[in-house]
C-alpha cells in the first residue's frame, strides 16, 4: 500500500504495471473497493500501463487529514478527488476507470477537467442519471430502494451498525447469477470499517436527490457539472444486460451526451459488477478498446 496526500486527504492506493507507462486511474464502487480490480490488473499491467488504484473517500485506507473537514460523499467530490490525486502522482493526461461510483467520478472528472482526462470508461453507470431530478421508472426506483432508505434515519443507522449485512444484500440482489465466495466478501468488506464510511455514504445518496445540502468546497464544481452535460473524451461504457441496481435501461439512448465518440456495450449474463463477473470479457473490451482510441 502506498500514501499520498492531497489538500484534503490522506489516499491509500496501490500501483502496478509500468511505472513509465501510460496511466490508467481505477475507480471503485459502493459498497466495494480496490479488490474490484484485481481480476483485470494482471490483463493491463501486461501491456504496459500503469495502474493506479486508490481507495475512495471514505473507504479502506484512505483518510480525511482534517477532523472538521465534511464527509462529503457528493459525487463532484469524488471526482475532484481522483484529479487531486492524479495531480499529487504528477500524472501525465490519463485514462480513467470506473465502475458504480467510481463510473459517476469518471464522467464527472471527464467533464470537469478534459484536459487531464484522456479517456473515461465507464461500468454500470450510464452519464446523465446524477440528476435529481431525472425520470424513474417504477422498476427503477424499486431498484433505488435503499437511497431512499438512507434518506431516514432508521436507514442511515442500519448503515452505521448493519453495513457488512447490508453491502452483503446488495452484492446478492445486484448480481443474482453471481456465486461470490464469503471469502471474497470478506476481502473487501474490511474497507467498510474505515470509520467515514457510514456518513459519506449516507452523504452521498442523500445529496444526489436534495435531501442534504453540499459542501461549499466544492460549489465551483456543482455549478460546471450543472452549466454543462456534454463529454468531450472518448468513452466507453460496459453495463450487464442482468444488473439490479442500475437497469440497462438507464444506459440507453445517451449519444446526445457525448461530442467524441462513444461506445455503449451490454454485457449478456453479467449483472453489476461486471469486471468480477466477467473478468476476462471486460479486459477484452478495455484492451481492444484502448488500442483503438487515441
Amino acid at each position: 500500500m502506498e500514501f499520498i496526500n492531497t489538500e484534503r486527504l490522506r489516499i491509500g492506493y496501490r500501483e502496478h504495471g509500468m511505472p513509465d507507462g501510460e496511466p490508467l486511474m481505477l475507480l471503485h464502487g459502493w459498497p466495494d473497493d480496490i479488490h474490484t480490480w484485481d481480476p483485470l490488473i494482471p490483463a493491463l499491467a501486461s501491456v504496459g500501463y500503469r495502474i493506479v488504484v486508490p481507495f475512495l473517500r471514505g473507504t479502506g485506507e484512505t483518510r480525511f487529514l482534517d477532523p472538521h473537514t465534511p464527509r462529503s460523499g457528493q459525487l463532484s467530490a469524488l471526482a475532484q478527488d481522483a484529479l487531486d490525486l492524479a495531480d499529487a502522482l504528477r500524472l501525465p493526461p490519463f485514462t480513467i476507470i470506473g465502475h458504480d461510483w467510481g463510473a459517476r467520478a469518471a464522467y464527472n472528472a471527464a467533464l470537469l477537467a478534459p484536459q487531464r482526462v484522456k479517456r473515461c470508461i465507464a461500468l454500470s453507470v450510464g452519464w446523465g442519471t446524477n440528476d435529481a431530478s431525472q425520470a424513474l421508472s417504477l422498476e427503477q426506483a424499486r431498484n433505488y430502494w435503499y437511497h431512499w432508505y438512507m434518506a431516514t434515519e432508521r436507514g442511515a443507522d442500519a448503515v452505521r451498525k448493519e453495513r457488512r449485512e447490508l453491502a452483503c444484500l446488495l452484492w446478492q440482489t445486484w448480481a443474482p447469477d453471481w456465486q461470490f465466495t464469503q471469502a471474497e466478501f470478506r476481502s473487501t468488506a474490511h474497507s467498510f470499517d474505515n470509520p467515514d464510511w457510514p456518513a459519506v455514504t449516507v452523504h452521498s445518496y442523500r445529496h444526489r436527490w436534495g435531501f442534504a445540502a453540499g459542501d461549499p468546497y466544492y460549489a465551483p464544481q456543482e455549478a460546471a457539472l450543472r452549466n454543462s452535460s456534454v463529454i468531450t473524451v472518448p468513452t466507453l461504457l460496459l453495463h450487464g444486460e442482468q444488473d439490479g441496481a442500475n437497469g440497462i435501461a438507464t444506459s440507453a439512448h445517451k449519444e446526445h451526451l457525448f461530442s467524441a465518440p462513444y461506445q455503449r456495450i451490454v454485457l449478456a449474463g453479467a449483472g453489476h459488477f461486471p469486471q468480477r463477473e466477467q473478468p476476462e470479457t471486460v479486459a477484452r473490451h478495455i484492451m481492444d478498446w484502448l488500442r483503438e482510441t487515441p
